[in-house]
């Protein structure tokens, strides 16, 4: 029989995959597969519950008058897995292309009840508009179904997701809105023209007006799509074709006013961010942004110029600019507090970092990140520009100070690299990366000298590289395409702001200035090897090959 010491040698030879795991490693792996089980056990009831409330939305109650037991039990059950179907279709594609949305399961909430909402309109109006329109005299009740809102859905998914969601969204509710009519074949195609018009005319909207635009688009879409059907019926030179016409057009006017009354609501609710609110943040008279110029004016003018920054980046990789553009805005707004420690926000004299030890100037600049979120929520802004907020500096090294504590400590320095980075987290979005480099690029081309287009771009390669070999890109979904154009967009933008000028005779223009002091010492960057160097919160700036991202 083998030995207990035979046994342990047999163990730890073997293959590191066969080896038992610590316990900690399995209640640790348990309690993850654990949370797995609910999450999809929470979708799965979703879903079932989604299911459920459509199958009883679109049922015809009618029936149950003329039918027997038998034939009710087998209606029922059918219609639940029509109605499944195209729900799973919506589930795995969303799975495929779209895991931000079926891992969130606030996000997945918001797309059932746009759903529900949607069919639940559909379905009612459909009752009224049909009754109305059979009243009538010479009119009958098919017009009616043209004015059903049916691109409701679509146009809600479109504003609060993307246009990816707005189309698949598109087809599962032209399904559903054909079984709602009665299940007219020809049915799906029309409230199928109209739902994809309604998703792609607000890919772009940029004000409130812009939905009642893009209700003349799902107006025309409708009427095309009707005269088409009924030309294909011989229907279209009759009266009821005129009637299917102007029910058509009076479908879109229904969808951009439900949408305008709507879409607050919904964005109120569950905290989501569309380009029409973004555009009211991005407000340079709202409150938080005043208070940023009033009290902290070099912040705020170097917020905007990120601002400018981000937006060019995030347009040359596909993301949405204006949420760029925003969110660079408010990334700094946490300075506003104690904005006389920041170098952006101090005149020239005493430092105030002079008088404070590495260690507690670092925790100062780093608080700013804290307090900007504490700002942001009191404000009530949206959690995407929270994160933004949050993770704009990562958790890069405070070079400076660490430099300085470790110089100040001798060659026997027991200085933590840790105490001197930021809280972080890391980048987990493209926006707060593209943010992240903008800050970082903006920063260095503030000292750099004769900012010619060749030495920009130089600047720009070394800061980028310099990011990107730190890690701080590891936790978002940047390419190293992306990157490439984010340089670009940065030379071309970094060389219109830095262009130079003639001279003007006569006014007797100094042609040079005084050069910034590093600890009270006049400093002069070499002639030899100039580098780009970094303005830094204490008053200094440094060479580019000791700074990262972490210089403000």
């Amino acid at each position: 029989m083998a030995s207990l010491k035979d046994e342990r040698a047999r163990v730890s030879s073997a293959p590191r995959k066969y080896q038992p795991k610590p316990l900690y490693i399995q209640k640790a792996r348990h309690g993850l597969e654990q949370k797995i089980t609910n999450i999809r056990l929470k979708k799965a009831v979703i879903g079932v519950c989604l299911a459920g409330a459509l199958t009883l939305l679109m049922m015809d109650y009618s029936l149950f008058g003329s039918k027997g037991a038998w034939e009710l039990t087998q209606s029922v059950p059918g219609l639940f897995f029509i109605v499944a179907l195209p729900l799973y279709i919506l589930y795995r594609d969303l799975k495929r292309y779209k895991k931000t949305v079926t891992d969130d399961l606030q996000k997945l909430v918001l797309l059932c009840v746009i759903i529900v909402g949607a069919v639940a309109v559909s379905r009612f109006s459909a009752e009224i508009l049909s009754t109305f329109t059979r009243n009538l005299p010479g009119v009958g009740e098919r017009a009616g179904y043209f004015a059903v809102p049916v691109a409701l859905g679509a146009m809600l998914a479109t504003l609060l997701f993307d246009i990816h969601t707005g189309i698949i969204v598109s087809f599962v509710m032209s399904i559903f809105a054909d079984i709602i009519m009665g299940g007219e074949p020809l049915f799906f195609v029309y409230t199928f023209v109209g739902s994809m018009v309604a998703s792609f005319s607000v890919v772009r909207c940029n004000q409130r007006s812009a939905l009642l635009k893009a209700g003349l688009f799902v107006s025309l879409a409708n009427m095309a799509a009707a005269a088409i059907l009924d030309l294909y019926r011989h229907m279209l030179f009759t009266r009821g074709g005129l009637h299917d016409i102007v029910a058509a057009s009076i479908g879109g006017a229904f969808v951009a006013v439900l949408v305008s009354g709507i879409l607050p609501l919904l964005e109120s609710t569950f905290k989501v961010v569309t380009d029409i609110s973004l555009l009211e943040y991005s407000d340079l008279n709202r409150p938080l942004l005043r208070n940023l110029m009033v009290n902290a004016p070099g912040t705020y003018h170097h917020s905007i110029i990120i601002g400018s920054l981000a937006e060019a980046a995030a347009e040359a990789v596909g993301v949405n600019p204006l949420m760029a553009r925003v969110s660079a805005y408010y990334h700094d707004i946490g300075k506003i507090r104690k904005p006389e420690y920041f170098i952006e926000n101090q005149a020239k004299g005493e430092n105030r970092h002079d008088r404070l030890t590495p260690s507690m100037s670092s925790l100062i600049i780093s608080s700013h990140v804290k307090e900007g979120v504490e700002l942001a929520r009191e404000s009530k802004l949206p959690p995407a520009i929270i994160d933004v907020i949050m993770q704009h500096h990562g958790n890069a090294l405070m070079t400076f100070f660490f430099e300085k504590a470790k110089e100040a400590e001798g060659a026997e320095s027991s200085v933590r690299e840790e105490d001197y980075r930021y809280p972080g987290p890391r980048p987990k979005t493209k926006v707060a990366a593209i943010v992240m480099l903008s800050d970082a690029v903006e920063a260095a081309s503030r000292v750099l000298d004769n900012p010619t287009p060749p030495r920009i771009a130089a600047m720009v390669d070394k800061i980028v590289n310099r990011i990107f070999e730190d890690g701080q890109l590891n936790d978002c979904d940047l390419t190293l395409r992306d990157l490439t154009e984010i340089n670009r967009s940065f030379n071309l933008l970094l060389s219109g702001i830095y262009h130079h000028r003639i001279d003007y005779p006569g006014l007797g223009i100094p042609s040079g200035g005084e050069k910034r002091k590093l600890g009270g010492t006049a400093y002069k960057q070499p002639e030899e090897d100039k580098a780009p160097a970094f303005h830094h919160p204490e008053g200094g700036r440094r060479r580019a090959m000791f700074v990262g991202p972490g210089k403000r």
